[in-house]
């Protein structure tokens, strides 16, 4: 509402209700703003916006314009932190023109902050800025952390000490507004009462293919070989989670779950997504079904969609299927034969799919580094995933499944959608691997060039990194509620239907499905989960990034094997031992992108989660 006013008064308008107009009688009197005919104005020496704080510097994005941003002194915010509505008073300065100070705090979304202690001083963990208090903190332990009232600077939680590495989970969860997830989960009375009548497939041997910890088993596969029929089973959430209920609000709220190296915070209570909704071996469950006709070519022929009732007849673990497919069968049973004999041939056939799908896709091969923490949450190794054959198997079958789901949509739904990358990010791209002796060229169209560059790539022994700069040119997939094709999997229509359980997106599409209805808010929905999964990718990396910081700072003065990857910053990536910790170099000189070199750990702050390191000359 106060936002709205300023943008009013900035603009010149004359639309003022009677109560926005009394808001405004203080400034008025302080001649902040005048009034003249009905038409208020903003005092020249005043700006109104919000407060953005990075790295320690402070900004002020006015309402009125970007290009009329202003840079303010950390010690001139007046109490003002990150994303608060300010008044802001510009003060003539000689030696720089003017500099400006926070006049008044208009409006702020926290009422809580998180803090630290250092040397009696308090200061915010978010932004590292010293707090300018009258409470004395000289006799708190230096490290404790505490939630704090932003107005009264009361305490409101002691939270531990920074070098427990069991407050890492809470200083994440706090600085990305999820404290949610620690909170009891809603009781849930789930059963399997349904009147309508489902399609018994109990006696097909439906199979679930996932990581060996995974405890939500969201979708579970079956292939016909004779009549070339795929059938893909998804959890069918739905059915027990009602739209506009407790439950279903708190999972739009959560929008999907967070996967922490050693624990998964589940949209869903676990009632639901490690039990009900799970889908588990040798346990009747409701599921919606996909029964995918397949052609001699591979290709659809139709489908069909259905709630019905499916037993999974067997779980997976990747790597077991992985050496099924590499023809090491181990010790097995009748069941897991009839399973082996139907995935061998989807193996094949989906192999073929593959192919032809990145005809016009992309196949973006990347790593991903899984952390191992010990008993005392600290990190002890970093695992490599990569995507193998079992993975491929079951990529090719979710897909299909994406796909059709979309098809059946209307103008209006809910897609997944991925814009391709601008002129601009491709010319830069191409640039950037001719810097690394990697001759390659702007071509007709940008999968032409895409795949002219990974050509090129395979005979360099930087396909790895080239395949990163690649993925780093390319735009974030959001969703949509209008169908814009998505350019990295290059499909004309795609939308997310197979993981329910952890993703609303999901859970919307079906519901979407069955009743052939678009929920009011559509727009608002694809807006607010495409903006959670962002923030929960970067909770998930501030997290991660406090445990390498963790691991650096009982390696001091060790030696370690990194790549550059940042020029612009001076950063190199650990490669060897601890893959994924990156390091702030003091003594960069400009080396090239990706040379490899020998670093020195010197320095690492947990709370800032800052490694510093050193080239070994």
């Amino acid at each position: 509402m106060i936002q709205t006013i300023f943008r009013k008064v900035i603009s010149g308008s004359e639309d003022f209700t009677e109560n926005e107009k009394e808001y405004l009688v203080p400034f008025i009197n302080d001649d902040v703003v005048s009034s003249e005919n009905g038409i208020y104005k903003l005092n020249s020496k005043y700006r109104v916006g919000v407060i953005k704080i990075k790295n320690k510097v402070a900004t002020l994005n006015d309402l009125d314009n970007e290009h009329k941003n202003l840079k303010l002194d950390i010690n001139d915010l007046n109490g003002a932190y990150n994303n608060d509505l300010v008044l802001v008073k510009r003060v003539f300065n000689p030696r720089s023109s003017f500099k400006a100070k926070v006049e008044k705090i208009l409006y702020t979304n926290a009422s809580s902050l998180l803090v630290y202690v250092n040397n009696g001083e308090l200061y915010s963990v978010k932004e590292g800025i010293k707090l300018e208090i009258k409470k004395d903190f000289s006799s708190y332990e230096d490290g404790n952390i505490y939630v704090i009232n932003n107005k009264t600077f009361e305490i409101e939680k002691e939270v531990g000490n920074i070098e427990d590495p069991k407050v890492d989970q809470f200083i994440s969860l706090f600085l990305y507004d999820e404290l949610i997830r620690l909170e009891k989960y809603l009781e849930v009375e789930a059963k399997m009462d349904d009147s309508n009548s489902r399609v018994d497939l109990t006696n097909l041997a439906f199979t679930t293919i996932d990581p060996a910890s995974a405890k939500d088993h969201d979708d579970a596969i079956y292939f016909d070989v004779k009549e070339n029929i795929l059938y893909v089973a998804i959890a069918d959430v739905s059915y027990f989670v009602k739209e506009n209920s407790e439950l279903d609000k708190q999972a739009l709220l959560k929008s999907t779950s967070i996967y922490l190296p050693n624990k998964v915070l589940p949209m869903l209570p676990p009632a639901l997504s490690e039990d009900m909704c799970s889908l588990k071996e040798n346990v009747e469950r409701y599921s919606y079904v996909f029964k995918i006709y397949l052609n001699k070519n591979n290709e659809i022929e139709k489908s069909e969609l259905f709630e019905a009732i499916i037993k999974s007849h067997k779980k997976f673990s990747y790597g077991r299927i992985d050496r099924v497919i590499e023809g090491n069968l181990d010790k097995y049973n009748e069941t897991e034969k009839e399973i082996f004999d139907y995935l061998l041939p989807l193996y094949e056939i989906t192999k073929k799919i593959r192919a032809k799908r990145l005809q016009k896709g992309y196949d973006f091969i990347s790593k991903e580094y899984r952390q191992k923490l010990n008993y005392n949450l600290e990190l002890e190794s970093i695992s490599i995933e990569e995507s193998t054959a079992s993975h491929q198997l079951i990529e090719e079958c979710m897909l299909l499944a994406n796909i059709e789901a979309s098809k059946k949509l209307g103008s209006i739904g809910i897609f997944r959608i991925h814009d391709e990358p601008s002129f601009q990010a491709l010319s830069k791209l191409v640039d950037e691997v001719n810097l690394l002796g990697i001759k390659a060229e702007v071509k007709s169209s940008v999968h032409e060039t895409i795949t002219h560059i990974q050509e090129k790539a395979k005979h360099s022994v930087l396909v790895e990194e080239i395949n990163d700069l690649i993925i780093k040119s390319q735009s974030q997939a959001k969703y949509s509620s209008k169908n814009l094709g998505h350019f990295g999997l290059g499909f004309d229509s795609y939308s997310h239907f197979t993981s329910p359980i952890r993703r609303y997106s999901d859970l919307v599409l079906h519901r979407m499905l069955k009743t052939k209805k678009i929920p009011e808010f559509i727009d608002d929905i694809c807006e607010h989960i495409s903006a959670n999964e962002r923030k929960v990718d970067q909770l998930v990396w501030d997290y991660e990034d406090r445990k390498y910081a963790r691991w650096a700072k009982n390696h001091i003065g060790e030696e370690f094997k990194a790549q550059i990857v940042d020029t612009e910053r001076g950063l190199a990536k650990f490669y060897k031992e601890i893959p994924g910790l990156r390091v702030h170099l003091d003594n960069y000189r400009g080396e090239k992108l990706f040379l490899k070199i020998k670093v020195i750990i010197k320095s690492s702050d947990i709370m800032s989660k800052n490694i510093i390191g050193s080239i070994k000359i």
